[in-house]
């Protein structure tokens, strides 16, 4: 099977999932049809992406107004060629925090349904996403590691503070936040793989990526808003502010400080731009965008979560 067209049917956001019409709907009918998603539109990695083929040293590795630093004075000092190096790392880097958390969802959603039924659509699509982001967990790193990239990973302390996460989170918590690291990565990827200045290797892992996490998307969606019919107003509270420490966390890790090392740029100073850079910041609320009014609308977006989310640029 090739790839020919990125659909979107799985993402429409018509009255924004609204609680009743989430209820009304079957869960394992949801899962059924994300098993015939799944079946009628997969892809292997390691067959569809061109791993051999040339790396051209004409084409950026992201598209470049996704830069951290594009639109700044700095960007405008900075030579082709170090920019295509900055968007080559940058892009590695955001693929690696993207293998971060999906290796910390495989483990949440596996001890989600380790009690369930496997017999149920429900818990089968939950283990063909797993099976989906193991692939594209392996299609990060290859990606990384065809452009000589090294494997960039949050901060070590981070790193360590996940390993609670992924170890209590579960229901709205874990879908909840599963959808700010899937939606900001779709947004910048959809424009990726549309974009004949990237890199081919770039484009085509994107294209995957995009297809598949629709139903991933979906699939979190319609969880968030079953499990939180069980909370009460003290713990829909803790999931707001732990969201806003997830989403903190994610966006601040998406470019590692290293990416500007390898540009032959000033650490320092380049953090310093980045930090200040409103381009860069309105990109990040625009790739939030969909996830924040999708959370707001369930009432997970308040609190001092709303602290947390406006420095990490989400709202």
């Amino acid at each position: 099977m090739t790839i020919t067209e990125v659909r979107n049917d799985e993402l429409s956001t018509e009255d924004l999932w609204a609680a009743r019409l989430v209820k009304a709907r079957d869960r394992d009918d949801t899962g059924r049809r994300l098993l015939a998603s799944s079946a009628k539109m997969s892809y292997d990695p390691m067959v569809e992406v061109d791993w051999e083929a040339p790396v051209p040293t004409d084409k950026y590795g992201m598209t470049p107004e996704w830069s951290s630093l594009y639109g700044t004075p700095l960007w405008d000092t900075m030579t082709e060629e170090q920019k295509i190096t900055l968007t080559k790392h940058e892009a590695a880097s955001i693929a690696g925090t993207g293998l971060w958390f999906e290796m910390i969802l495989m483990q949440m959603l596996l001890r989600d349904v380790y009690d369930q039924d496997p017999s149920s659509p429900h818990v089968q699509f939950a283990l063909a996403e797993i099976a989906d982001e193991c692939r594209h967990s392996t299609m990060f790193a290859r990606s990384a590691e065809r452009f000589g990239i090294p494997s960039y990973r949050p901060k070590w302390w981070v790193h360590q503070a996940a390993r609670v996460f992924k170890t209590v989170a579960s229901g709205s918590l874990a879908y909840g936040g599963t959808l700010f690291a899937e939606e900001v990565l779709d947004m910048m990827q959809r424009d990726f793989m549309r974009d004949d200045r990237v890199q081919p290797i770039t484009r085509t892992v994107s294209k995957i990526h995009v297809l598949e996490e629709a139903r991933h998307i979906r699939f979190a969606r319609e969880e968030t808003v079953r499990r939180l019919e069980e909370s009460n107003p003290i713990g829909r509270a803790g999931v707001q502010l732990v969201l806003g420490v997830t989403a903190y966390f994610i966006l601040t890790s998406l470019v590692h400080d290293d990416v500007y090392k390898a540009a032959g740029l000033d650490v320092k100073e380049a953090k310093k731009a980045a930090r200040e850079n409103e381009h860069y910041h309105r990109k990040l609320r625009e790739g939030c965008s969909k996830t924040v009014e999708f959370l707001d609308a369930v009432g997970l977006i308040g609190g001092p979560a709303k602290f947390l989310l406006r420095r990490a640029h989400a709202l």
